[in-house]
């Protein structure tokens, strides 16, 4: 049986969740057992050298992933994280930080999620000087590029491609949230993708508590987690957080 985490014992929590979280909602992870590295290539249609060489395929990608997260649902471990919201007291913080672009987070009811990877949901125009804004779009792209109608720029998917920065503004407020946490969680992350696998190694610098939720262990930071449990994040995070 696993062991509920004292959640009172702690003031400022960060959660931060990767793929895993999402799979029990059909959702397919990346690195994983049949996920979407195996069914794409990653250099060819997620990196920011093909957003300019074959935007298309890109395109094929996001459209991909948009069919399955339009349909998709919150499951049990989104739903214990939006709960777990409401059970805090006034001196008690809670920040989720999420890797992922399907927005289950939001839809479980989450307020305040920290996207650090872009929202698979919106569109915007890549031209810099345009004054379009990223907007919400689930249409699918599969057989033609769209284009801005203000500029006629090309339009890409909002979401962080290989090669890319983290949007500063959501990497800001995950760094500030980290180094003041005491209780640090990451649910469904491999914990190999830089910069959000330092994160807990920060978190600890800083005297927190770090607990894994995942289906296999860390390859590299077993030695710095706190507790590991092992399972699926679905059945494991409620029991967890009660």
């Amino acid at each position: 049986m696993t062991d509920r985490i004292d959640i009172a014992a702690y003031e400022r929590i960060v959660i931060l969740t990767g793929a895993g979280v999402s799979a029990a909602s059909g959702l397919d992870t990346f690195r994983g057992h049949g996920g979407l590295w195996k069914q794409f290539d990653p250099e060819a249609c997620a990196t920011a050298t093909a957003l300019h060489t074959d935007p298309l395929r890109v395109w094929r990608l996001i459209s991909f992933m948009r069919r399955a997260a339009k349909t998709a649902k919150p499951n049990p471990a989104h739903q214990a994280i939006a709960a777990l919201q409401d059970k805090l007291t006034a001196t008690q913080s809670l920040t989720v930080v999420t890797q992922n672009i399907d927005g289950l987070h939001q839809r479980a009811g989450s307020p305040g999620v920290i996207e650090l990877h872009g929202r698979l949901s919106h569109t915007r125009c890549m031209n810099p000087r345009c004054a379009v804004m990223p907007f919400e779009d689930w249409d699918l792209y599969e057989t033609e590029v769209p284009h801005c109608e203000r500029c006629g720029a090309v339009l890409r998917p909002d979401v962080v491609l290989f090669e890319e920065m983290l949007p500063p503004d959501a990497y800001r407020a995950c760094d500030d949230a980290v180094n003041a946490c005491d209780l640090f969680l990451a649910v469904g992350t491999s914990c190999t993708v830089h910069p959000a696998c330092d994160f807990v190694f920060t978190a600890k610098d800083h005297g927190a508590r770090a607990i894994l939720v995942n289906l296999e262990p860390p390859e590299n930071a077993a030695d710095v987690f706190d507790e590991i449990h092992l399972g699926p994040a679905e059945e494991l995070l409620p029991a967890l957080l009660g």
